[in-house]
């Protein structure tokens, strides 16, 4: 410490800037770490069971793992659909925490990184919040309503690349509203936007609201300057992505290749529009309505304090390109993917906690306007008051309903059904069989041990020229696909994948409504053959059950006789039991399915024999059985053994439905 001449302070030690920096900024930091921690600790708990995995977290999943275990930018042919920075992060963070390693399912690890990404994003919200003038505690409210409102907590936990984009865009503009070092500033916002775009495309839009604010706070001597170089590096991060595509030759159309030029024209016009908000089963309506049903308070409070906030100077840039990317939404013939409101989530949250602080101020009679003008003052008193008791109403509504949506978001487990299938078919399925799949289940399945060509991502079936050569013969050449709602919804464009659904049957089910998965195997003689191979396998067991419920050496009560003659019981395990009977008697239990493999024929029999002797004497004659017929497994309690036989073709052994 010096006086004011320079000269040191004898026996005062200088302060480090660390903790210089941490004096200056304790109190804000006393506001903002434990609400960063709440968001966080909500979103991390229970983050793998809702909401229930889909096809594109699977997705840039996979892209991620690929990058960090292949070597390869993505698991399939990269054709420039989205720019790659967004998976590379994803990679990056799971590399340098070991992620995949800590979860039994590769999307767990992705959506940890959610959650890092989400609470960087909520640090930036908050000191947003200050640099646009508010205080501490509203700009505490501001991250708790970015963090904690249902809308946010649901694609927050979802692995979209807009998730990676969203702290590069916040930072960008606190970057913009920086009070020292404007050069820097802006050079760093330029930047942080450039990161933005090349993990998430759509975040481009937020470039003429971005420049606003940045010509509002630009000094006027070296405005041309700051923003010619701020845009100028803005301009070198892009053209990266371009000379990308120009250094593998994939710039322009070519034969064979994909280009990035194709990739630009299927987003901006040739992908299907997702139809009007306001039409009924539109892809468009169904996304809106699905925001509309985890949080209606937020949308509308956020939506009219855009609008409020155009007249307020401070926040008038933000609040415009919030309305403008509401406004977006209802373009003709535009596309609107799902994932698009998590852009509007941080601002929204935002501007309603400014507007709510600006509406208590003015109720208050704190703000310096009013003490100068009470005529006008007293309107905007009113007008406060008006917004204090609107949001104090959104309050009211929205205790209960965000209780009620964030106890289902931290107990319940939706994603259940795809756990216990991809745990099934690790136990059921040969390991050579080959798979149309969902992609969120792709890195597991090959991790499992499933040939990467074998597991193959529905959506490229018909439209990777690679896994084309590989099936050419399309569906035929699959042995399973595994249905989920992804595949049962966005799978319909594919002739492929339709004719693999509807010409396979399920040979196990798991959970129910949208979260229901579907193991089937593919019958590539077609459907009316496999029926009638189905009708006539389920005839033999019949006749075989039929035989075997009158042997006297069985003892078994009336229900499981009458499963045996229903032909319900696998027939290597009635074949099995028929010579366990040639040297003994035993009791079966009632036959009960596996876990997913209800409707399906009983390969688990429960036998109990009269003595340890007879038990022994039982399982050495299953382990004799010849290889069409040997059980899995046998486990002797005493004189119970439990018999479990392999899963089997529905063609020769499938439950009769008629």
């Amino acid at each position: 410490m010096t006086n004011t001449t320079g000269i040191p302070i004898r026996g005062v030690r200088p302060s480090s800037g660390v903790r210089t920096w941490f004096h200056v900024h304790a109190r804000s930091l006393a506001w903002v770490l434990p609400v960063v921690a709440i968001a966080a600790l909500v979103q991390a708990w229970n983050m793998g069971g809702i909401p229930q995995r889909i096809d594109d977290e699977g997705t840039y999943t996979a892209q991620a793992w690929a990058i960090t275990h292949l070597g390869e930018l993505t698991h399939y042919t990269y054709w420039y659909d989205h720019p790659p920075l967004g998976w590379i992060q994803i990679a990056g963070y799971t590399s340098l925490t070991g992620a995949f390693a800590r979860y039994p399912f590769a999307v767990e690890a992705a959506r940890e990184a959610m959650v890092f990404f989400a609470a960087v994003s909520a640090v930036l919200v908050f000191v947003l919040g200050r640099r646009l003038g508010m205080s501490r505690p509203a700009s505490a409210v501001a991250v708790l309503v970015f963090g904690l409102s249902p809308l946010a907590l649901q694609y927050h936990r979802t692995v979209y690349i807009d998730n990676v984009a969203t702290p590069w865009l916040l930072a960008a503009f606190v970057l913009v509203l920086s009070r020292r070092q404007q050069l820097a500033g802006f050079v760093g916002a330029a930047a942080c936007l450039g990161i933005a775009v090349l993990s998430k495309e759509t975040y481009l839009l937020a470039l003429p609201f971005l420049i606003w604010m940045a010509v509002r706070r630009a000094d006027k001597s070296t405005r041309r300057y700051t923003l010619s170089v701020a845009g100028a590096v803005l301009a070198v991060i892009g053209g990266g992505y371009v000379l990308l595509a120009a250094v593998k030759g994939e710039l322009l159309p070519s034969a064979g290749k994909v280009s990035l030029l194709e990739g630009i024209t299927y987003q901006l016009g040739s992908r299907e529009a997702s139809g009007s908000i306001f039409t009924g089963g539109s892809l468009a309506n169904e996304a809106a309505s699905q925001w509309w049903a985890l949080d209606p308070v937020f949308i509308v409070l956020g939506s009219a304090a855009a609008v409020v906030g155009l007249f307020l100077r401070r926040v008038r840039p933000i609040a415009a390109m919030l309305v403008f990317l509401l406004l977006f939404m209802f373009r003709p013939n535009g596309y609107l993917p799902v994932p698009y409101v998590i852009m509007l989530v941080p601002f929204g949250a935002v501007l309603v906690a400014f507007v709510a602080e600006r509406a208590v101020l003015a109720v208050s009679g704190k703000t310096a306007f009013l003490a100068r003008n009470r005529v006008r003052g007293a309107s905007r008193r009113v007008l406060g008051g008006a917004w204090a008791l609107a949001t104090a109403a959104a309050l009211v509504v929205a205790v209960p309903l965000w209780g009620s949506q964030l106890r289902g978001f931290l107990v319940t487990d939706l994603d259940k059904p795809m756990a216990q299938a991809e745990n099934w078919i690790g136990d059921n399925v040969d390991k050579r069989s080959r798979m149309l799949v969902d992609d969120a289940m792709w890195v597991d399945l090959v991790n499992d041990g499933f040939a990467r060509n074998n597991v193959v991502w529905y959506y490229k079936l018909d439209t990777d020229g690679a896994v084309e050569r590989q099936s050419p013969n399309g569906w035929k050449d699959s042995d399973y696909v595994v249905t989920t709602d992804s595949m049962r919804t966005g799978g319909n464009s594919s002739t492929d994948v339709r004719q693999a659904i509807q010409n396979s049957t399920s040979v196990a089910s798991f959970g129910t409504g949208n979260q229901k998965v579907d193991v089937r195997q593919i019958n590539s003689e077609g459907q009316a053959a496999a029926d009638k191979a189905i009708t006539k396998a389920a005839d033999q067991r019949k006749t075989l059950g039929t035989q075997l419920a009158d042997n006297p050496a069985l003892e078994a009560d009336a229900g499981t006789r009458s499963q045996f003659r229903a032909g319900q019981v696998d027939s290597r395990a009635m074949i099995a039991l028929g010579q366990v009977l040639a040297d003994d008697s035993v009791r079966v239990d009632r036959f009960t399915p596996l876990t997913g493999e209800d409707g399906q024929t009983f390969r688990r029999v429960v036998v109990h024999t009269s003595d340890a002797a007879a038990a022994k004497r039982t399982e050495a004659t299953l382990d004799a059985m010849g290889s069409a017929f040997r059980p899995t497994s046998v486990e002797r309690d005493g004189t119970t053994l439990t018999v479990v036989f392999p899963t089997t073709d529905p063609t020769t052994t499938a439950v009769s439905t008629s």
